[in-house]
């Protein structure tokens, strides 16, 4: 792996393990970066501080007592606020769910702990996940690292940013369309969204039922391989998640491997800087070993509006939960109950919440079922079977993550077409269930800042580890990212 100042949950679990450094400094050095720079980033929503500080020494003095030790020993991570840990806040994002404590853990939160890690908190998120910038939390918009002006993706914004501006090495957020890749792009750092049902979503805050999935993001592969190690595998409180455990391919190669380089992820008005950028990683796939493929994916184009059709269809009857009855926030309204359910709604629900809800409740109802979630249920599996054709003569698939490096928040506050677009290359994988990863490849020029941009790799369905595989070797030739401005503090 290449040297970066970033740290990296693999070389400090093994530090942690071996008794080099001590848990509860490590957790001290990870709380005293959040202090200094927190304020400014708004990565976290909620610390748990004291929690986090008796853990770690709980857990020094299990390694000093000899006691069997886990694969993320020590490590801390942060949590996205839609993910239940019992005793913490878990408002995703929403006045709806202001001051709501789970009652109990998710299972991916729960291996994270099984595997020795330290939750340090929750973190910042567009509310209920519906976002692509962080500036739809109801409390915090989460800001770049690389230029604080600026974006840090979403819907997984203040997890992105943890990890980026180094205040801890592991972070969990939730991809359901790209909210993990698309802020991995923009911040710099490696993002994986798993093969649909690879990962428990059980103590996952539900958007889209069919899409969410708890997605790790990290400074390294290696990190995710690690991460996912602990996380996949089977639930019974989840019937959705796959029999498999995940194992990586250590003795990988790109030798012969093919990649296929779709002409729909290369438009010609693609950023110049962000063409060079990734064909540069392709040519490194090249040198690796591998063919470069020139494919179609011809339904692409139609991505976006199946996906807001299906989300939203989804997230219509998700959300329908949150009445002022059995979660959160309660406004008694006109004193009758259909007037207390419109008004708690209405007061906890921000705009782009309640548009989705519109749009899933419009497309749902009786005499356009069929005109609109019928046909985009069959438009989604067109988009499967591009796929399907694609890895019939490639094994793996590359293009950018995003068509465009952070943007400035507030550029497309009052545009919801537009910012439903950023997600246009992430989308597709997701309506096909498909494990994707975003890589850091480099820097472009954004006004005055150098940004990060992503390389997006993905795979067939269930193919977790060769797509992280190919990533770790191509991770080895790409120009890293380094450091955001003003440095990062190591824990």
């Amino acid at each position: 792996m290449k040297e970066t100042s970033r740290p990296d949950a693999t070389e400090l679990g093994a530090q942690l393990r071996s008794g080099e450094r001590s848990v509860v400094e490590t957790v001290q050095a990870c709380l005293a970066a959040i202090d200094s720079r927190d304020g400014e980033l708004r990565a976290f929503a909620h610390l748990e501080r004291e929690r986090a500080l008796a853990r770690a020494a709980s857990l020094d003095e299990s390694r000093r007592s000899g006691a069997p030790l886990g694969p993320l020993f020590g490590v801390p991570v942060a949590l996205k606020s839609n993910l239940c840990w019992e005793g913490a806040v878990t408002d995703c994002g929403s006045r709806i769910l202001a001051g709501y404590r789970a009652p109990y853990t998710a299972t991916c939160v729960q291996r994270l702990l099984d595997a020795g890690a330290v939750p340090l908190g929750t973190t910042h998120m567009d509310e209920f996940a519906m976002g692509s910038s962080g500036e739809n939390s109801a409390y915090a918009c989460s800001k770049n690292p690389w230029d604080p002006t600026r974006t840090a993706g979403g819907s997984s914004s203040g997890s992105a940013v943890a990890v980026a501006a180094g205040f801890v090495p592991l972070a969990l957020g939730s991809d359901t369309g790209g909210s993990v890749r698309q802020p991995a792009s923009h911040t710099g750092t490696v993002g994986f969204k798993p093969t649909y049902g690879r990962v428990s979503r059980y103590g996952l805050v539900a958007f889209g039922s069919s899409l969410d999935q708890v997605s790790p993001l990290a400074s390294s592969v290696r990190d995710i391989e690690l991460t996912l190690e602990v996380l996949a595998g089977p639930d019974p409180l989840d019937a959705t998640s796959s029999p498999g455990r995940f194992e990586r391919e250590r003795d990988f190669s790109l030798e012969g491997v093919r990649i296929g380089r779709p002409r729909e992820y290369f438009p010609e008005d693609l950023d110049g800087e962000i063409r060079a950028r990734i064909e540069s990683g392709l040519q490194g796939l090249v040198e690796l070993g591998a063919e470069i493929v020139e494919l179609s994916l011809p339904h692409t184009e139609v991505a976006i509006p199946t996906y807001y059709v299906v989300a939203t269809a989804e997230a219509s009857s998700n959300l329908a939960r949150f009445d002022g009855v059995r979660y959160g926030q309660r406004t008694p309204g006109d004193g009758s109950l259909v007037g207390m359910y419109r008004a708690t709604r209405q007061a906890g629900f921000g705009d782009e919440v309640k548009r989705r809800i519109l749009l899933g409740t419009y497309v749902l109802s009786s005499g356009y079922y069929d005109a609109w979630y019928g046909r985009a249920s069959k438009v989604r599996e067109l988009l499967r079977r591009d796929f399907d054709r694609a890895f019939e003569e490639v094994d793996l698939v590359c293009g950018p993550t995003s068509a465009s490096a952070a943007f400035p928040l507030g550029e497309k506050a009052d545009d919801p077409v537009s910012m439903y677009l950023s997600d246009l290359l992430t989308v597709p994988a997701s309506l096909a269930g498909l494990p994707a990863v975003s890589l850091p490849a480099g820097l472009v020029n954004g006004g005055g800042s150098a940004l990060p941009v992503g390389l997006q790799l993905t795979g067939p369905r269930g193919e977790d580890a060769r797509v992280l595989a190919a990533a770790r070797l191509l991770e080895e030739s790409l120009p890293l990212p380094g450091s955001p401005p003003h440095g990062e503090v190591r824990p």
